[in-house]
């Protein structure tokens, strides 16, 4: 099913990327406006091309790609690799590291109707236009998309380990997370790898808005390309794997915050709350996290200075009119977006994709700072979902609400730019991976 591809990254030279702190970069949808300014102060940080600022930015971002290559800022790799990338990491309230292993490579460009990439939420269209938009002027796939493989032998990561016995280099990101980089070059190994995915499906995990850019470029230069054959560079995508089957790929939750609403008041809310969920008080607004988990169909609200645990009546499941399979009415995320949202603050299910109202934060210090301050309406508090219903939400053809999930630790930006460019991306290697 799935097809990857080895590549010739464009990495910085090795004077620069000894001081890799100051060439890497959060992604650009996570990415705070006080990181940009600071990281935008150093002269070669990725940020230049993966957010660019200024008038006719993405085409500055253009300029300043070719002017690295010319000066060898930027130096691509003379063989086709596999990168490997491992991320180490605590969990609030332990002290156990974990380290999520993975790897870097090309993977060929599927629509979605092919059922080889899954998608677990839809994107925002301005967004996609824009890392198009990027993707056209500067040939480059600036940073590599989160997908996730299944493979219960784990024979990919005996690979990976070995390489990470002699790793390029590593730093210690905005998350606090210790980012190690490492390559494969042998042959044998990359076919390999290539042969263990190639039977897989692969669901997306993150970058979404990256992925439909590359799909929608794709399409367009294949259809105004009379000589096409597939192999061009435009048919490809960069990507970082990681194997469902690992114990350490965690996902936290999102949580949503309400604001703007016209007429709202908090006794209307919890009126008509009542009339699916039972509301109960909590003293400690801290203690919401551990009042709902573990428990369906619960969430926490925060609401003035007040918080409660709501949780669905159970008869109330069956009245859900979404045109879904059970198994996706039945899931916490569809019962807080048609119970809370569309019976009781108003705000269709069609809407809520796009609805100026929601705001999606992941921190809960400040879900809950917004509603002290009345600076939000409330706050609907959430759990995590587990990597098994995403699987199942997949391969039902089905998406979760938007900023469903938060796979962590985020991948960044900065140790390698994957190109398309037709000069670049196919070489004499390529034969050895037929």
């Amino acid at each position: 099913m799935a097809e990857i591809k080895p590549l010739r990254a464009w990495r910085y030279n090795a004077d620069l990327i000894k001081n890799v702190d100051q060439l890497v970069s959060p992604l650009f949808d996570v990415v705070s406006e006080s990181q940009r300014e600071a990281l935008y102060e150093e002269e070669y940080n990725s940020i230049h091309l993966s957010v660019p600022r200024g008038e006719d930015s993405i085409r500055g971002a253009a300029r300043r790609l070719i002017d690295w290559k010319q000066r060898g800022i930027i130096k691509q790799d003379e063989l086709p690799s596999i990168y490997v990338y491992y991320q180490y990491f605590t969990l609030p309230g332990s002290d156990r590291e974990r380290i999520r292993k993975g790897f870097i490579a090309n993977l060929r460009v599927y629509d979605w109707p092919e059922k080889v990439l899954l998608r677990h939420e839809n994107t925002m269209p301005f967004s996609v236009s824009d890392r198009m938009d990027i993707l056209d002027k500067t040939q480059l796939n600036v940073s590599p998309t989160h997908g996730l493989y299944t493979d219960p032998t784990h024979e990919i990561e005996k690979y990976l380990d070995e390489a990470m016995m002699d790793p390029l280099y590593e730093t210690e990101d905005y998350q606090g997370v210790r980012d190690v980089f490492s390559v494969i070059h042998d042959v044998k190994i990359i076919k390999r790898i290539m042969e263990i995915i190639e039977d897989k499906q692969i669901i997306l995990a993150d970058g979404h808005h990256r992925y439909e850019g590359s799909l929608l470029y794709q399409k367009e230069r294949a259809k105004n390309n009379p000589n096409h054959t597939g192999k061009e560079g435009y048919n490809y995508h960069l990507m970082y794997f990681t194997n469902t089957e690992a114990d350490d790929l965690r996902i936290l939750p999102t949580h949503r915050i309400i604001h703007g609403l016209e007429h709202f008041s908090k006794e209307d809310l919890l009126k008509k709350l009542d009339q699916y969920f039972f509301i109960k008080p909590i003293a400690e607004a801290y203690d919401v996290n551990e009042v709902i988990l573990g428990k369906q169909w619960a969430f926490g609200l925060l609401i003035g200075d007040e918080a409660y645990k709501i949780r669905l009546k159970p008869e109330m499941i069956d009245t859900i009119s979404w045109d879904f399979p059970r198994t996706i009415k039945e899931l916490d995320l569809t019962v807080m977006h048609y119970f809370v949202f569309e019976k009781c603050l108003g705000i269709q299910g069609k809407d809520q994709r796009g609805s100026k109202n929601l705001i999606f934060e992941r921190n809960f210090a400040k879900c809950l700072n917004s509603v002290i301050k009345n600076e939000a309406q409330c706050a609907i508090i959430t759990k995590d979902i587990s990597i098994e219903t995403v699987k199942e939400v997949c391969y039902s053809g089905y998406t979760l609400p938007q900023k469903s999930t938060y796979f962590y630790p985020k991948v960044i930006c900065g140790f390698l730019f994957g190109t398309i460019k037709e000069d670049e991306f196919n070489s004499f290697f390529d034969e050895a991976f037929q």
